[in-house]
């Protein structure tokens, strides 16, 4: 059996290399030279640290170290040059990290200013947002069609203005030289006629924007217009670079206008027409410090942009202030003054649409009726012509301006509230300008003509001013559109339809009285209010007091009260009374006299 099983291992065993029987031994060897290589003793291991070693012997020590000395100088001379290498490998590598880094950074500061003219110029392509906005808004009403302009680049106007060519002319590029104020009432249709103009050149060379109060807004509607982003999307935020946009909205638009001028600069070279840039609805800027400051380094540009040729700034207000402000530092500044089409052109304007739009012949009485109850305003015949009753669309208007003058300016009369007193002054300045300008027009020679139409009474703006007593008051009017100041400082109702309020309002039975009570009431309350009461007690049966002026200088006295005769048996202590009132009343007399005196001091002052 044991013979077997050896023939049986050594069969087993023929397909390895080593025999099995000498498979311990190996596995014995390798093992021992791995304890030689780690310098551990033979044989099991004992628990805790392994053995040292053979100690050294003193003899032995001098001479490995002197050995050692040797070796080491030499290690460290080696050491020496390995460190230089490693620091000025290090220093290079850094070194190049940082120039790959700034030339990046260069680089994309390079190309993202670049980028910023690149999409300057392209806002000044031809298309334009508020072109497509106005094109949408003019498919269902006016036009009826699916473009903004038709094949001769002319929209289809329902009513063409005499000032059109003009302002197509200044849109165009061919008015150079000067910047524009275009100032009319509301509803006259002067944004109608610019977005007209940029229609015919498909908005090339041109941009528009509306005004906002709030600097933030406009700086962001600015920035819509020209296509700038105040470097808002600059990457060196995500470094935590500080950007410009850390100042105000005033700032953004001078960096935004120094960026336009290098555009303009490029088109001048390049093209020679200067750029067109339009802000509309200007009066919606507040008449603040915010609101001066914004309109006046806007026209610092405009004046040197137009100067130079560069760009022509075109203002568009309802308002009169605008032209205020503008006119203090103005050197080559248009004014363009849009007013209601006369009599003519309205009625020929209400039959064309009526005509073309709605196959209706209207007769000529009923298109004088509608004249004039609305005048020859744009918004007003528009509305009117679109509706299916021209006339009741008329009277709803007219209404419409009668409502909102009430709600705005009616007097209480006498029995107001002294709480409501400056709402009252508010209210009562523009019911008596109101009715100035009632009388007025009933002493005109002529208040309507058969072929120009309405003319409305008209008063100089000082004059104005000196009728309601109150110089800050007119500018509001204008701003709620109850009354209107033209270029020419001459203040009339804003329209024809307030104009027919003014008339119904002031012909009304006891209107006049009732006007004259608001006022005294108003006076009485100012009156109270000034005036102080001086409260004087402590008085005699029948004592009097007596006050005398004379020469500036105030005499108080008091009077004793007639004594009727007494007997010689009044006692002494009563004459002892009688003593120590007349020291009271020199008194009361000293203290009286000097708070009166005081008064007239402090009423002097003031």
């Amino acid at each position: 059996m044991r013979v077997s099983r050896a023939r049986a291992g050594v069969w087993l065993s023929r397909s390895s290399a080593i025999p099995r029987p000498l498979r311990p031994c190996l596995a014995f060897a390798v093992i021992r030279a791995q304890r030689r290589c780690l310098q551990l003793p033979y044989g099991p291991q004992t628990p805790g640290p392994p053995d040292a070693g053979p100690v050294e012997s003193e003899d032995d020590a001098p001479k490995k170290g002197s050995s050692g000395s040797d070796a080491g100088n030499g290690q460290s001379r080696f050491d020496w040059k390995g460190t230089a290498f490693k620091m000025t490998e290090a220093a290079l590598t850094t070194f190049a990290s940082v120039a790959i880094l700034g030339a990046v950074g260069y680089g994309y500061t390079r190309y993202y200013k670049y980028m910023i003219l690149e999409k300057m110029e392209h806002a000044f392509d031809p298309g334009d947002p508020v072109l497509d906005i106005a094109a949408t808004a003019k498919q269902g009403s006016a036009t009826g069609g699916h473009v903004l302009v038709d094949e001769e680049k002319q929209r289809e106007h329902w009513v063409l203005r005499k000032e059109q060519a003009l302002i197509d002319r200044i849109v165009a590029g061919e008015v150079r030289g000067q910047y524009h104020l275009i100032v009319g009432e509301k509803g006259t249709g002067k944004s109608s006629m610019l977005i007209d103009a940029m229609a015919k050149i498909d908005g090339e060379g041109c941009a528009m924007l509306e005004a906002h109060a709030n600097p933030e807004i406009f700086r962001i509607r600015l920035g819509k217009a020209l296509d700038f982003e105040f470097h808002e999307d600059n990457m060196g935020s995500l470094f935590s670079i500080r950007g410009p946009r850390d100042a105000g909205a005033l700032l953004d638009v001078e960096r935004a206008f120094n960026k336009l001028e290098k555009v303009a600069l490029k088109r001048r070279h390049e093209i020679g027409r200067p750029l067109i840039l339009i802000f509309n609805s200007m009066h919606l800027l507040r008449d603040d410090d915010d609101g001066k400051d914004l309109l006046e380094l806007i026209q610092q540009r405009a004046e040197q942009w137009s100067a130079s040729n560069l760009a022509t700034v075109i203002f568009n207000s309802d308002d009169y202030w605008i032209y205020e402000r503008l006119k203090q530092y103005a050197t080559r500044m248009n004014v363009l003054r849009i007013l209601d089409l006369d009599k003519q052109k309205s009625i020929t304007a209400l039959r064309n649409y009526r005509t073309r739009y709605r196959n209706d012949q209207p007769s000529e009485s009923l298109l004088e009726q509608v004249y004039d109850k609305v005048g020859g305003r744009m918004s007003y015949l528009n509305r009117v012509a679109k509706a299916d009753d021209m006339l009741k669309k008329a009277e709803d208007i007219c209404r419409a301006e009668k409502t909102w003058f009430l709600n705005q300016c009616w007097i209480l009369g006498a029995e107001m509230d002294d709480d409501v007193m400056d709402q009252q002054k508010y209210a009562s300045a523009a019911m008596v300008l109101a009715k100035a300008l009632v009388d007025l027009e009933k002493e005109m020679e002529k208040t309507y003509d058969a072929e120009q139409g309405h003319i409305l009474p008209e008063i100089p703006l000082h004059k104005a001013r000196q009728i309601m007593t109150r110089a800050d008051f007119i500018q509001s009017y204008d701003a709620i559109n109850i009354f209107a100041i033209d270029s020419n400082a001459n203040v009339r109702p804003d329209s024809v339809p307030m104009m027919n309020a003014f008339r119904e309002i002031c012909s009304e039975e006891g209107f006049d009285e009732f006007l004259e009570a608001t006022l005294d009431r108003i006076g009485d309350i100012e009156s109270l209010g000034r005036t102080r009461e001086l409260t004087i007690k402590d008085l005699w049966d029948g004592g009097k007091y007596r006050v005398k002026m004379q020469d500036k200088e105030l005499t108080f006295e008091c009077e004793k009260p007639e004594e009727e005769e007494e007997g010689d048996d009044k006692s002494k202590g009563k004459a002892d009374d009688d003593g120590d009132d007349d020291e009271a009343l020199g008194k009361a007399q000293h203290v009286v006299a000097e708070a009166y005196q005081k008064y007239l001091e402090s009423q002097k002052k003031k």
